[in-house]
């Protein structure tokens, strides 16, 4: 995770400094190479974006007085500005709005200092104003938020801000009805709002404008660049396709190169390579992101499935003592009954005809059925439950839990002996938990019940366990447990490999004497 964490700050690093190179003017102006003054203030801007995740109030701070010294000394460059908005939304979003008041301060004098002239109007001071304190809402709305916030409306509400707020002064200065300028800024910012919905037609709508402002409001265009990169990286982080991804990259790299390069600008490598870094760097945090998603996804649905593997698991051994535990206690039991029957037999023989030769017979009988009843509820515990319903809910189980599980139940298992019955449906029950625990999720397990002659035959036949599978610990005692019970019924039990991957179970329940 640290890697993942180091990797992802050198690529906010990089895109703030390709930002600073593209909208200071260096691709636009007749320059082959930035200079070393330009380039030492794009590293001066962007770096310390490397780190604004851990410390987002130093940086604020930092970018603030990086505003009012490119200010005075470079009149009309704001990307630092861009990437001060950038910080106070990510102070607000880890210490909150009360911690982020003094960085928020900051970067308001900061942009008042920047903007102030002569001719200052309420306007210029109302954005020197909102323009820093709206991330900064926006990030201490997120750090105080409990709940699960809508990516949508948040996406849409900063796309307008953004737009709205960054072009709102130029409205005029394009010649054409203002109306129209304020529509085309709205539907900019609230197109984000759909982008995790339709990523592309999104893309789309966002290059069609940015030409749109470079073509008709060209002080616009830096606002629509932004947004289009916002869009490309939400598509990136949407769209698995990478084919599709490249077809958008290359998409993007066509339109900005149009919105950035002047007719008689001078195209070189360099300067080609940093617009092409630039439409990359959103490309690769989505994806980031995406990738990110994917796996969280990935670790919860396979944490909640070892869950309920090991639930099941748990259930399988506490059913396995208790009938360890029922055992002894009949044993303990049946050892005390059993001499009492015994002995009540050798005085009933001894005893004359009468009322004590009647209780001695009885006393007999009465141990008999007790010996029988204990046998019954060891070996077929429950026997007044649907054992066939039993076998079915267990399918269902494993069903949900994973298993591709096909089942056949014959009729004519109702006319067997309950005992039986039940016996049968233990096995199936610890048979399915089986192929769970060392098959996996995924295989496909055939299940037949069948009765024959007043006995039960019982196979379970799983085919081979999918290539992922992982066998989970087991207790070892789920064979143990299915060749006692089926000797306590006088049946035989077989299991072992298929000889094509998979395993085989098989059961066979004879009539029992008496029964």
């Amino acid at each position: 995770m640290r890697s993942r964490g180091v990797s992802l700050d050198g690529l906010f690093a990089a895109s703030a400094v390709a930002l600073e190179l593209v909208i200071n003017g260096y691709a636009s102006e007749g320059t082959a190479s930035p200079t070393p003054p330009e380039f030492a203030a794009a590293l001066l801007a962007g770096l310390p974006m490397g780190v604004v995740r851990q410390r987002p109030g130093p940086v604020t701070v930092y970018l603030a007085a990086l505003v009012v010294i490119a200010g005075r000394l470079a009149p009309g460059t704001d990307s630092a500005q861009i990437l001060l908005c950038v910080a106070l939304c990510l102070t607000g979003y880890r210490s909150g709005l009360r911690a982020a008041r003094g960085p928020m301060a900051a970067a308001m004098l900061a942009t008042a200092l920047t903007v102030a002239a002569p001719g200052v109007t309420p306007g210029t001071m109302a954005l020197a104003l909102l323009l820093p304190a709206a991330p900064a809402v926006i990030g201490g709305y997120l750090y105080r938020s409990t709940r699960d916030v809508t990516p949508d409306v948040l996406l849409a509400a900063g796309g307008v801000l953004l737009a709205v707020l960054s072009t709102w002064d130029v409205w005029h200065s394009g010649g054409h009805p203002v109306a129209i300028v304020q529509v085309a800024a709205v539907v900019s910012g609230l197109a984000l709002g759909v982008a995790r919905r339709l990523p592309g037609l999104v893309v789309a709508v966002e290059g069609v404008l940015l030409l749109a402002a470079d073509a008709h409001l060209h002080r616009a265009a830096d606002t629509g660049m932004l947004l289009l990169m916002v869009a490309m990286g939400v598509f990136a982080m949407r769209v698995a396709s990478w084919a599709r991804t490249a077809l958008a990259y290359a998409a993007g790299c066509v339109v900005v190169a149009v919105a950035v390069f002047e007719p008689l600008s001078r195209i070189t490598t360099l300067r080609v390579l940093v617009l092409m870094t630039l439409v990359a760097m959103p490309i690769a945090v989505g994806r980031y992101f995406g990738m990110r998603r994917a796996v969280t996804a990935a670790e919860r649905l396979r944490a909640e499935e070892a869950v309920r593997l090991t639930l099941a698991r748990a259930r399988a051994d506490l059913l396995a003592e208790r009938e360890h535990i029922a055992r002894d206690v009949q044993t303990l039991v049946a050892g005390h009954v059993g001499a009492m029957v015994l002995r009540a037999g050798a005085a009933c023989d001894a005893a004359p005809d009468g009322p004590v030769g009647h209780a001695l017979t009885d006393i007999r009988e009465t141990g008999n059925q007790v010996l029988r009843d204990l046998g019954n509820l060891l070996h077929g515990a429950d026997l007044h439950l649907d054992a066939a319903e039993l076998i079915r809910a267990a399918a269902r189980r494993m069903s949900a839990a994973g298993l591709v599980v096909d089942l056949g139940l014959d009729p004519g298992m109702a006319t067997v002996s309950p005992v039986l019955r039940m016996c049968a449906a233990s096995i199936v029950q610890e048979g399915l938990t089986n192929v769970l625990k060392h098959a996996g999720p995924g295989t496909r397990v055939r299940v037949t019940v069948a009765a024959s002659g007043g006995g039960l035959s019982v196979k379970l036949h799983n085919g081979p366990p999918p290539a992922t599978s992982e066998s989970l610990p087991s207790s070892g005692h789920g064979l143990a447990g299915m060749r006692k019970r089926v000797r306590a019924v006088g049946g035989t039990l077989d299991s072992g490999p298929d000889g094509d991957g998979g395993w085989l179970l098989q059961a066979g329940l004879p009539p029992r004497g008496g029964e």
